[in-house]
């Protein structure tokens, strides 16, 4: 069958398995025509570096190659429980999600949080859960 009277597109995961023996050209040459990239595995290092291969061999085979980004969503793991203690507050109390302290700790006023960045992410009256 032709390419052109193809009416689906084939979508193909991107990682360790497309690294090794040539298995990201067979992908491509077999008529992917997009892949994907799960970001919640892997570095950018690595997402980059397949990201240029796969325009490296779609170019060497004359393919167009789309490339999806897979993005991670929300995750409970950001804003972790206590580790020792159960804290409840109520609206007006105030809370703070501490990026210096260690994940899981803190107390009634205060917990750490994993995500380093949130503190330049947000500003005050966000809403952060709900």
């Amino acid at each position: 069958m032709s390419r052109r009277l193809r009416r689906t597109k084939i979508v193909t995961t991107l990682g360790p398995a497309t690294d090794r023996d040539n298995n990201l050209e067979k992908v491509i040459a077999a008529g992917a025509n997009v892949v994907r990239m799960n970001f919640s595995h892997g570095s950018p290092e690595d997402h980059k570096m397949r990201a240029d291969k796969v325009r490296e061999i779609a170019a060497k085979l004359g393919r167009h190659v789309a490339i999806l980004g897979d993005l991670q969503g929300a995750k409970n793991s950001r804003f972790p429980l206590l580790k020792k203690a159960k804290c409840s507050s109520i609206s007006g109390d105030k809370f703070l999600l501490d990026a210096n302290l260690g994940k899981g700790e803190g107390d009634k006023e205060k917990v750490g949080i994993d995500y380093k960045g949130l503190p330049a992410d947000v500003v005050p009256g966000d809403i952060l859960a709900a």
